[in-house]
């Protein structure tokens, strides 16, 4: 087991490297709009794919897809190459007052922020007693989305 604090930017994406990086079965996220996520970058994405090669499964959540279609072009063309391996809801209108941020990866690695708007968190590897709660949260939030991003084709 290991947990360990962060508050800054860098600590937050060192702590979600970890998680993808260990990640082999899923990786379930919440979000407001996973503006300060960088799945655009990278980095992030060579990781997202390595997952997904390996047949993981993503689900995200977010109140707002917006920033990712926006910012995150390599996002959408993994959308696009895995689509039938990732799964995008938004939360209904209900849930909007919810701020807090955190990635589950196999039910026992946990990334949480406390609050969007800051990067004061922690992380929690091999820990699943730790995940629990936030499973049953996001299944609870679940509950409450419709679908949300999709892999689209254009073409001329």
């Amino acid at each position: 087991m290991e947990r360990q604090s962060f508050d800054t930017r860098a600590g937050f994406q060192a702590a979600l490297d970890a998680v993808f990086g260990r990640a082999r079965l899923t990786l379930k996220m919440f979000d407001p709009d996973f503006a300060s996520w960088d799945l655009g970058s990278v980095r992030n994405d060579a990781l997202l794919r390595a997952f997904l090669r390996g047949g993981g499964r993503l689900q995200l959540v977010a109140h707002s897809n917006v920033r990712l279609e926006r910012d995150a072009p390599r996002f959408l063309r993994l959308l696009q190459d895995y689509g039938h391996l990732i799964e995008c809801r938004v939360t209904n209108r209900s849930l909007r007052h919810l701020t807090d941020s955190f990635c589950v990866a196999d039910e026992r690695d946990v990334v949480r922020r406390f609050h969007c708007d800051f990067f004061r968190g922690e992380v929690n590897l091999d820990e699943p007693s730790s995940t629990q709660s936030v499973l049953e949260r996001l299944e609870g939030i679940w509950a409450e989305t419709a679908p949300g991003l999709h892999a689209v084709v254009t073409g001329l």
